[in-house]
């Protein structure tokens, strides 16, 4: 396990990222040109070495209920891996809009749809299983990752 100086001096080679100090001695990482409402990429590294990265736009990594990805038992390349790709799905992919489309359909494994949409009036996402509301969210952020952690991809 890397020791928090280790993952302090690995998190400052991201030039792209702005260090803030938070309570409790722990540390986030913002990335300020995020396209996206998220912009902490490094979250409460902590000098036990705990800490967590957002992978909330990522395949293949444990993420918490906001998207966040547990990195006390990362390796180095593990964690420069995480971090840089972070890093790119905030940026989003070249060519695309910085606000995610207002209504999006997601698709599961089984071929289940789910819409979500943007509501103006309200300021509020909602995800619809046809006419029936599955639930309702502040950020397009938390919504993707509802709907990332009940096995759903945009289609």
């Amino acid at each position: 396990m890397l020791s928090f100086e280790q993952k302090l001096a690995i998190a400052d080679e991201f030039k792209e990222l702005t260090r803030k100090d938070v309570s409790l001695g722990r540390v986030n990482y913002q990335f300020e040109g995020s396209a996206f409402d998220k912009k902490n990429v490094i979250y409460h590294l902590h000098r036990s070495g705990n800490g967590f990265v957002y992978a909330g736009r990522l395949e293949g990594y444990d993420t918490d209920d906001k998207g966040f990805a547990n990195i006390a038992a990362f390796s180095e390349e593990q964690l420069r891996t995480i971090v840089a790709a972070s890093i790119d799905s905030l940026r989003g992919e070249a060519g695309e809009a910085s606000e995610p489309a207002l209504e999006e359909i997601w698709r599961n494994e089984k071929r289940q749809t789910l819409e979500l949409k943007y509501d103006e009036e309200d300021a509020m996402w909602y995800v619809y299983a046809g006419l029936n509301l599955d639930g309702a969210f502040d950020s397009y952020d938390e919504a993707a990752a509802y709907l990332m952690e009940e096995g759903f991809a945009k289609a």
